[in-house]
């Protein structure tokens, strides 16, 4: 009996380190995605007055944003969904966007892969 239950114990975590493995290759992968990912510059003169959503994913990091246009300005970021690991301080990005009205600006340091995947979600609204 003792036996079958150390078997038991021994594929269980074999079978976790496995998914374990796949996952952090996952999350290497698409971090080294992100840090060649660009970002493009929007021209809002012919982004109409409307609310956008727009949504940007790199393990472990998931964005949503809601963005809203007047009069070809960026007047609100909403940040419906913000899985971060450690980098909460990345939505401040949100207002050096609006104060510059683009998608050009520094990332927050200690939290540059947030800033950029929460960019990447504002440049899919608008785009």
């Amino acid at each position: 009996m003792i036996k079958k239950i150390l078997i038991g114990i021994l594929i269980l975590l074999a079978v976790g380190g496995i998914a374990g493995y796949i996952f952090f290759q996952n999350v290497e992968k698409d971090m080294a995605s992100l840090e060649t990912a660009e970002i493009t510059a929007i021209d809002l003169s012919v982004v109409e007055d409307g609310v956008y959503e727009g949504a940007y994913k790199a393990l472990p990091i998931s964005v949503e944003v809601r963005v809203t246009v007047h009069e070809h300005r960026i007047t609100e970021i909403e940040l419906v969904k913000h899985t971060n690991g450690q980098g909460e301080a990345a939505e401040t990005v949100t207002g050096s966007v609006m104060e510059a009205q683009s998608l050009q600006v520094d990332t927050v340091s200690g939290a540059t892969y947030s800033s950029k995947v929460i960019l990447l979600a504002i440049g899919d609204a608008l785009q």
